[in-house]
């Protein structure tokens, strides 16, 4: 008889992370994804790139990271470069967590943020949102004890692409103590439209203790090929290099991102166009009597508590993949207009 694999009793309980569906003959407006491809810039240096795929990628990631740092103004040494932010979610509590250590968030957030908890032996502190689906960031500094060492703010929020504006942020960071690190989770930075939403950037010099994540899978259309960065202090940098996965980021990544920073305006550009079309998704769902949360992302969040799955089920019927999260809510990214239009005909036929 085979013995038993030595696993660590803890992952069962280790919730999963689900990605949005891709169902043959409907249109996947489910994982927050730019419906256009790469640039055509971005694509041929990915093209260029594989043709030397039989080396390893550089491992400091360096031409990109120094590109950042010019792009950025900041210090190359302040940058950490990872395998999509996600990676660097989980770097982050590697790095600054030990056993015990606790870790806040909002919930219902990122939910990659209680995964990466878990997997760094700490201890998940989730704290509710508040009755309009932002962060309650008062409660969240009420929740910070003498164990926590990293609080999660994801702003906009993913999945309710809801945002804190500059004033309340301001506010919760002179009230987190400086044992604590504040990560800045700004996935959906590019498609902000308030210009009360801060950058994190902006923010970071007045507080250490922030460190920022940015990613090239949203507006840079670059989620296949797996490319975040860390902005923040040298030495945390330094560490989130030394916990991460050698080679993690492969040369057609890193290729494509320097490609995406060449074409920047043109993407950011297509990035407004996607803001657009989920505003006229809003407008229309509104008409009809959803409640819509104001969104700075580019996906909306309807809140349908026990009935998410049936309205994930309907869109599907109608060949529409959204992202339910049961039984909070649906989140429904935007897609070309005509994909859009489909989930507006699936939304209008849903009983209420």
């Amino acid at each position: 008889m085979t013995a038993p694999t030595p696993l660590r009793p803890d992952l069962s309980s280790l919730p999963a992370y689900v990605a949005g569906r891709t169902v043959a003959g409907a249109v996947k407006l489910a994982s927050n994804e730019v419906a256009l491809p790469p640039h055509p810039t971005v694509q041929a240096a990915v093209a260029e790139a594989v043709a030397a795929g039989n080396r390893y990628p550089d491992i400091t990631v360096t031409a990109l990271t120094r590109r950042l740092a010019a792009h950025h103004g900041v210090a190359p040494e302040r940058i950490a470069v990872g395998c999509g932010s996600v990676a660097l979610c989980q770097q982050l509590v590697s790095a600054v967590c030990s056993p015990g250590d606790e870790v806040v968030f909002a919930w219902r957030s990122f939910e990659a943020y209680p995964i990466v908890t878990l997997i760094g032996h700490a201890t998940a502190v989730p704290v509710p949102l508040t009755p309009g689906h932002v962060h309650d960031l008062d409660a969240m500094a009420d929740a910070i004890t003498d164990r926590t060492r990293v609080v999660f703010v994801c702003n906009p929020n993913n999945p309710t692409g809801t945002a804190v504006r500059r004033a309340e942020l301001e506010a919760f960071l002179a009230r987190v103590p400086d044992h604590v690190l504040v990560v800045l989770d700004e996935a959906y930075r590019e498609f902000v439209s308030d210009p009360d939403v801060p950058d994190g950037l902006t923010l970071f010099d007045a507080h250490p203790h922030v460190v920022v994540l940015r990613t090239f899978s949203k507006a840079h259309r670059l989620a296949g090929l797996r490319v975040g960065y860390a902005i923040g202090p040298a030495d945390l940098a330094a560490a989130l290099k030394s916990v991460s996965v050698p080679f993690s980021v492969s040369s057609p990544a890193q290729a494509a991102a320097i490609a995406a920073l060449d074409v920047l305006d043109e993407l950011l550009a297509d990035a407004r166009d996607a803001v657009g079309e989920l505003g006229r998704m809003a407008t229309a769902l509104r008409g009809m009597g959803y409640e819509v949360p104001e969104s700075q992302a580019n996906f909306l969040w309807l809140p349908l508590g026990e009935r998410t799955q049936a309205f994930t089920d309907h869109a599907l019927d109608h060949k529409v993949v959204v992202r339910g999260f049961s039984p909070d809510g649906v989140r429904i990214s935007a897609g070309a207009p005509e994909e859009n239009d489909m989930l507006i005909d699936a939304a209008s036929s849903f009983p209420r």
